[in-house]
This record gives C-alpha cells, sequence and structure tokens, in this order.
C-alpha cells in the first residue's frame, strides 16, 4: 500500500471560502444511495435526511440538534428514532462520530476503507478528515512491538485550522 499523508475532501470545508456546501451534500446523498443500492440496504427518507443535515454544516453536529430539526420538519420526535438513524449511517461508513465533541461529520469517501483520523479546529469547531497511511502504521507497528493488535483506529487532533490561523 502506497504511504498517504494527505487530508482529502474535507469532512467539512470552511464556510467562508467561497465554497458552494450544496455539491458536498449532493455528493453525499448520491454516495448513499449507490453503496445502499450496491448493499442491498433500505436507504429510508428518514436516513436520507439524517445524512443531508450532517453535510449540511461545516461543524460537526449533535444528536440532539439533528433531532431538534427533525422535530420542526415532523420527521422524528424521539431519540431513539434519530440514534437508529445515525447507527445505520455509521455502520455503513456514511458518517463518523467525533467521540471528543460527542457529534457526527459526513464520510469524505464513503466505501472505502480507512481509519476515522480527524483535524479538529478549537476555535470554528470544523473537522477535516485526514487520510494517513503513515499514521496508521506508527500506531500499528508501536502496538504490535507491545503485543497488542488494533481493532479500531480514531485519533481525534484538535488545534487551529488554516483559516483561523490567518484570520489570527
Amino acid at each position: 500500500m502506497a504511504n498517504r499523508d494527505c487530508v482529502k475532501k474535507p469532512a467539512k470545508a470552511p464556510a467562508n471560502n467561497g465554497h458552494d456546501h450544496r455539491h458536498c451534500v449532493e455528493d453525499a446523498l448520491s454516495a448513499a444511495e449507490r453503496l445502499c443500492a450496491q448493499k442491498g440496504l433500505r436507504f429510508t427518507p428518514l436516513r436520507r435526511r439524517v445524512l443531508e443535515l450532517v453535510w449540511s454544516s461545516h461543524k460537526p453536529v449533535g444528536a440532539y440538534a439533528l433531532l431538534d430539526e427533525l422535530r420542526s420538519e415532523d420527521l422524528g420526535s424521539a431519540p431513539p428514532t434519530i440514534y437508529r438513524a445515525l447507527d445505520f449511517l455509521i455502520e455503513n461508513g456514511l458518517i463518523h462520530r467525533i467521540e471528543k465533541m460527542n457529534a457526527f461529520v459526513g464520510c469524505s469517501h464513503p466505501g472505502e476503507t480507512h481509519r476515522g483520523f480527524f483535524l479538529i479546529c478549537n476555535q470554528c469547531g470544523n473537522a477535516e478528515e485526514l487520510d494517513s497511511d503513515s499514521v496508521a502504521e506508527a500506531i500499528t507497528s508501536s502496538a504490535s512491538r507491545r503485543g497488542f493488535v488494533p481493532r479500531d483506529m480514531t485519533l481525534e487532533v484538535t488545534g487551529l485550522c488554516g483559516e483561523c490561523r490567518r484570520q489570527n
């Protein structure tokens, strides 16, 4: 496997850079439709709307913020409803959970096997998904030397994004 150390399409792009986020939402919905069709899964209107809402912001979004939006649209009114939809989206690689923030972001490369490495800005709250084979290899190698076999790997790095650094 080639060594990659790059930031792929941001999970959430900076809001003030002239970026038309509708394309991100459309791409995410199209990818989800293809993935569900390939796997024979139901992409229900609720699952579709939750995915759309997760991708509609440049920041990770919490379950209760999603729930409030769904309630205003008469699509769901109970926490189990939203959590079932979020679980489906996570299980099928369409979104990620940011543990540190107890929030969710869209997956920038759904359908691909990869690790969840995130760069999270402390100032604006944006999160970018980092695709780095070298980071994964370093963690796996270090764990192996200790006799540990990693199963899941999520890394959340906080700091200042380039946009916020330029503004300071």
